[in-house]
């Protein structure tokens, strides 16, 4: 049987050892530059292979706008069958107020109805980020190269998460609680640096 010395052996004990660093190395610097779904919070992956990462926020609605529609039919089916009913036998006076009713409800219901598609969409992909805000009717649309998104509060620690670069801004942020923006905005900054979208120290925009 031949003996090897200690140092021997502590080389070929070491060496696989450095041979498994070196490939969990390579597969952090290599592997998906998108952030782990285990690791978000408030964002999903979005695209075939990890490509890409969304935050959606939405207002907190308890019913969507079909199942509003639906409700308030049903509601006046209802009241008017009742109204109908008194009218038949003599009480013509709940019928106005039936329909007041109605008008009332539906009114509210409308407005209502305007806001609960209200929403915030940001899209990270490679080389892009997408912001969307939807309020009502109107929808703001703003494009960023990632390298040069700046992700800092809008006024204070709870403030909106402001969404800055290339002479573009917008505030996200309005739809999740205020104790909870800190975190969704690191969770921004992860992800972009993620992407590689580290700004070089050395470099402006549009420099050659």
């Amino acid at each position: 049987m031949k003996l090897r010395s200690p140092s021997a052996v502590a080389a070929t004990i070491g060496r696989p050892f450095r041979r498994s660093r070196m490939s969990s190395l390579s597969i952090q610097a290599f592997g998906s530059t998108v952030a782990p779904a285990s690791s978000l919070r408030f964002g999903r992956a979005a695209g075939p292979g990890d490509a890409s990462v969304q935050w959606l926020l939405r207002r907190n609605c308890s019913m969507t706008p079909a199942q509003l529609v639906a409700f308030y039919l049903s509601l006046c089916a209802w009241s008017l069958a009742i109204a109908g009913a008194f009218w038949w036998r003599g009480a013509t006076l709940v019928m106005p107020f039936a329909g007041i009713e109605l008008l009332a409800v539906g009114a509210a219901l409308f407005v209502y109805s305007r806001h609960a598609g209200d929403r915030e969409s940001v899209t990270l992909e490679p080389g892009r980020l997408t912001v969307e805000f939807t309020l009502g009717r109107r929808t703001d649309h703003v494009e960023f190269a990632p390298a040069w998104v700046r992700v800092e509060p809008a006024h204070g620690e709870r403030s909106l998460i402001e969404l800055s670069g290339e002479g573009k801004r917008i505030a996200i942020g309005r739809f999740i609680r205020p104790e909870l923006r800190r975190a969704l905005a690191d969770e921004l900054r992860a992800a972009l640096r993620r992407f590689g979208a580290a700004r070089p120290l050395d470099a402006a925009p549009g420099a050659a």
